[in-house]
């Protein structure tokens, strides 16, 4: 930790300060020897565990032929065949194309880029309390802003923001008033601030994910798909944290019954590999000219055989009904939470993407001090988990869905026994 200090920024922040000696499945060892239940998996980038067997056979076949000679020098299979891939599992069934980059926020800059280029339009809309990634665009898109923007402007111009609703903290109204209030803004929005034909794009996590695991109702999903399609604004999915099975389909957006014109994907779409993707539709994704889109390490080789491997995990090992089963035991606790714990204000899930909201006693008012406190006695009691939220109040649930009963169970009883302890 000391040579961490003298030879690491600061800025990188850590969860937990212990370093990792191996891991597998749902369990991390540390270089004292203690073993922890994972239920941050590496923020949502492990779906399918740690060092899946299948993956890491994949890489190490891979290390043998060749590491990396640049999808822009000399092709190869394995980009083309996770393309067909994805092309078949994203929503729709119109003709689709996918490239590959490194990381989700590249994959939402690209998404923009090619939004733009294909409308030939300039503005682009987030929500409020959505989170799209650190670099510039991706920045400017998120709508927190310490820790993420603070000090870092100035940002990229043409971006806006709008409400997203947020059910427990609306008290006194139902849900169909707040959608119908967040809709009302969005109209008002074309006719103060950027009219809907200058508008390229609104992106939208289907469930926010550092924002809070804040859920929207289907029926506030389709007005604005409704909304894009009447105006000729494209609808982006950002699959980056809700993807690959986490909210119990392959992507998040199935719920809402929505077909997105463009998808952004990362995180557990290659346990852990760096690779990101963009899908959309054919014509949209063609719009941008040869050499106008793409990376010198975008779709790596390593990347592509470890996504592969991962579908093939998610089909073979049912992972998506896992995901759902896994989430209907974590919402058998914290249904007993908020009966039971005046600090637990709510419960909320998506299949596996679950988390308990901490507020102060007997109020909505969001708890940050409490919650922090909360995590650190659960750490020290062997399960690593995380917050989010603007507030820093929620507790988020990402344990892989490799996880077994046992294991579920083993860490929900320590959670379980921190937040009656208090």
């Amino acid at each position: 930790m000391e040579r961490r200090k003298q030879h690491v920024p600061r800025g990188p922040f850590h969860v937990m300060n212990k370093f990792i000696t191996h891991a597998k499945g749902a369990q991390v060892t540390d270089a004292e020897g203690n073993t922890y239940l994972d239920f941050a998996g590496g923020i949502g980038t492990l779906n399918a565990g740690h060092c899946p067997d299948g993956v890491v056979k994949a890489l190490k076949e891979q290390l043998d032929l060749f590491i990396h000679p640049s999808f822009h020098v000399l092709l190869y299979e394995s980009y083309i065949e996770l393309a067909e891939e994805l092309n078949r599992l994203t929503p729709g069934n119109h003709h689709k194309k996918t490239f590959f980059l490194n990381s989700g926020a590249e994959a939402v800059e690209n998404a923009v880029k090619i939004a733009r280029r294909a409308t030939g339009r300039r503005a682009v809309v987030s929500f409020e309390r959505g989170f799209h990634g650190r670099t510039y665009m991706a920045m400017g898109l998120t709508s927190k802003v310490k820790p993420y923007k603070n000090g870092f402007g100035p940002f990229p111009p043409d971006i806006y923001k709008l409400p997203f609703p947020y059910y427990f903290h609306s008290v006194g109204q139902s849900k169909e008033e707040i959608d119908a209030q967040a809709i009302k803004q969005l109209e008002t929005f074309f006719l103060t601030e950027v009219p809907a034909e200058d508008i390229a794009a609104i992106i939208m996590e289907p469930v926010q994910g550092e924002g809070g695991f804040v859920i929207p109702s289907a029926s506030f999903v389709r007005q604005v798909k409704q909304i894009c399609e009447e105006s000729g604004i494209l609808f982006i999915a950002d699959e980056v944290q809700t993807g690959f099975g986490r909210t119990g389909k392959w992507f998040g957006i199935e719920h809402f019954g929505v077909v997105p014109d463009i998808v952004t994907m990362s995180k557990s779409i290659a346990a852990g590999l760096p690779i990101s993707a963009v899908t959309g539709r054919a014509e949209l994704m063609d719009a941008p000219e040869i050499g106008e889109i793409g990376g010198t390490y975008g779709g790596s080789p390593l990347g592509c055989r470890a996504a592969l491997e991962v579908i093939k995990m998610i089909k073979s090992q049912k992972l998506l009904e896992r995901s759902e089963k896994i989430g209907e035991t974590i919402e058998m606790y914290y249904r007993k939470w908020t009966e039971e714990l005046p600090f637990i204000g709510e419960g909320r899930r998506l299949g596996a993407m679950a988390a308990v909201e901490i507020t102060e006693l007997g109020s909505q008012k969001p708890d940050k001090h409490q919650t922090a406190n909360l995590l650190k006695k659960i750490h020290e009691r062997g399960v690593i988990l995380m917050s989010a939220g603007l507030y820093g109040n929620v507790i988020r649930f990402l344990c892989p869905l490799v996880i077994s009963d046992e294991e579920l169970m083993e860490g929900l009883e320590v959670i379980n026994s921190v937040l009656y302890d208090t």
